[in-house]
Formats: C-alpha cells, structure tokens, sequence
C-alpha cells in the first residue's frame, strides 16, 4: 500500500527534515507516527500527500512511484489519498454540504454523485443535521469532523492525519479518534502524526517514532515513548475496553447500524 524507500528531505540544501527513511504501511494498517516537533513527522505526511517531493529516495502509494509524478497527475493521487489537518482547513464561505461536495467537484465528479454521497458521510461522522450550517456556527470538534468527512468522502484508500487532535479538548480528541477507528475497520489504511501520548497509550496500534528526521521505533503495538514501567491499557480486537479507554473503542457501522464498506458508486480514482 505504502513503500518508503531511503527518502531524504533536505530544505535550503541544509536542513534536513527526514533522511534515509524506510517503511512499509500495508492495507488496512493504523499507524502513528510520533515524537518530538521538528522529527519529521509532518514532513513524513507531506511527503505522502505529494504536497512535497523528496530530495532522495522513492515512495510508492497504492503501487505508483509518486515522487518524480508529474503536477499533472497530483489530482489523481488525491482521489487515493484523503487528508485531514490539524487547523480543519475549511472554506468559511461555504456549508458543511458545501465544504464536502468541493472535494468531489474538484475531482469531477457529477452532481448525483455529490448529491448521494455527502449525505452519507455526514451522517457517518455524526452531523447529518448540520450540512446547511457555516464552519464558524460549529465547534472545533464538529469542525475537525467535516474535515474526516472532506477527506473520506471520496472513499480514499489511504487516511493521512497531521495532529487531528491537536487543537481538541481531551473528550472532543476521543470523539475524533473512534471516528478514525471505525474508518480504518473499513479497510481504510490510517497514517496520523499525533504528540498526543494518552491516546497513542490506549489505542495500542503500531507506532512509528521520528527523531532527527530518522526512524528510531517501529513497534507493532506500541505506546507513545516505548517501553514503559507501567502497564497501559490496551484496546482488545473485540473492542472491549475499561472505563478509562471505552469511548476509543469502536464498531463497523453506521450510527443506524448499517454497515459501513468501501464499495459505493464513487470511483476510487486509481487512474
């Protein structure tokens, strides 16, 4: 799915944000990428994203080699690669509905694809009531979740998430999170850039840890500073959990429990 080879970053021929890194992401993997600010763990997803290219190296997503991809072909590598920010990244003008549909349009989807879909999506993340509302009536957390529906809309097979969390209170963080699970228990891989330890800690997924811009820690179930001398609670496959972890834990469906799938009638854009 994802295919790191010996890529090297370098900013002003002198900084060097990431270097001789390697990684393999498989389908349907949720990774965190960790450490320090200035690791290079932002770096990382944009290097993913193809908003940067690398200055050495290769990376394959979904079996394309995108770092010598021309301009041309980015559009294309974004119906495969849904993006969510920190900062939400919404347009104020526009609705909920409106802010979603954008990311079909601008990949030329028809209006009956818009107009089937974003419904769908708003009801996955929880907002169905809200699509005629403008990002500043919303709150940061129900910001963050039209951003997840922006990004899923297109029924990506890749998740990058640069810090989702990072300007969320613990509670809406935790909402954000079981969202994200329950993508990812879809087939969706998940790649998310987090400083956030507890629920790293709780999640128990693989996690990647930066430092310096290399790859010091590839745990398959990791916390967020490796080895600890207290035990953390991890979240089962059954998705049984304690109190203090329950709200990660997460199901495969529909608030109405209908299944959720990566089949619809929108084109998964592999072109």
């Amino acid at each position: 799915m994802i295919e790191v080879k010996g890529a090297t970053k370098i900013y002003d021929k002198t900084t060097v944000a990431v270097r001789d890194i390697d990684l393999k992401i498989n389908k349907g993997d949720f990774v965190f990428l960790v450490g320090p600010s200035g690791s290079g763990k932002s770096t990382l997803i944009r290097l993913l994203m193809r908003e940067e290219r690398p200055t050495e190296g290769e990376i394959y997503v979904a079996g394309k080699e995108i770092g010598g991809m021309p301009d041309s072909k980015v559009p294309f590598h974004r119906r495969v690669v849904g993006t969510v920010f920190q900062d939400f990244k919404l347009l104020p003008n526009k609705t909920v509905f409106e802010n979603i549909a954008f990311a079909l349009e601008v990949i030329g989807h028809p209006r009956h694809v818009v107009e089937s879909q974003v419904p769908k999506v708003l009801k996955l993340v929880g907002l169905a009531s809200k699509g005629d509302r403008y990002p500043r009536q919303l709150s940061g957390g129900e910001q963050q979740r039209v951003s997840v529906a922006r990004a899923f809309v297109n029924r990506p097979l890749i998740l990058l998430a640069d810090e989702p969390t990072g300007n969320l209170d613990p509670a809406t963080s935790v909402g954000i999170m079981r969202l994200l699970d329950r993508i990812n228990r879809t087939g969706t891989t998940v790649v998310m850039a987090t400083h956030d330890h507890a629920i790293v800690d709780a999640m128990r997924r693989r996690v990647v840890e930066l430092e310096r811009g290399r790859i010091v820690r590839d745990d398959s179930r990791g916390v967020y500073e490796g080895l600890r001398t207290m035990e953390v609670p991890a979240v089962p496959a059954n998705g049984q959990t304690d109190a203090s972890t329950s709200e990660l834990a997460a199901d495969e469906s529909l608030p109405d429990g209908t299944p959720m799938s990566l089949e619809s009638d929108i084109g998964m854009g592999n072109a």
